[in-house]
């Protein structure tokens, strides 16, 4: 394939929806919310981004692939500007959901991986 035409996104917002639901439909969710939104890639493709919202901390954690049809993933914890000062509860609730956020990221690079491979593209 020529460099000068564009690929076709293989992680759409849509896709990444069905990939969400099939881990979320696993169970043992702590008190997070996930969703998808839409990130424009750099040639204005729909390339998804998935966002947990942490509840036992004032952040959120941002993942996606690292690179328009790269089956790796990356995930950002937002920064803080302040300490956070938390109960005992309340760190291991924290600990839950970053926890929960990384299985989902590493969920998420699995599927990237046989989506590929499925596809042809790897």
């Amino acid at each position: 394939m020529s460099d000068d035409i564009p690929r076709v996104p293989v992680r759409t917002k849509t896709l990444l929806e069905e990939w969400v639901a099939e881990f979320l439909e696993q169970g043992k969710v702590p008190g997070v919310s996930v969703k998808v939104a839409i990130q424009d890639g750099s040639d204005g493709l729909d390339t998804g981004l998935v966002i947990v919202h942490l509840e036992n901390a004032p952040a959120d954690v941002y993942m996606q692939p690292r690179a328009i049809d790269d089956p790796e993933w990356e995930a950002t914890l937002t920064a803080r500007s302040d300490d956070l000062t938390l109960t005992p509860y309340q760190m291991a609730g924290l600990a839950a959901e970053v926890a929960f956020a990384g299985n989902l990221c590493t969920f998420l690079q699995f599927k990237s991986i046989e989506w590929d491979r499925m596809s042809g593209m790897r």
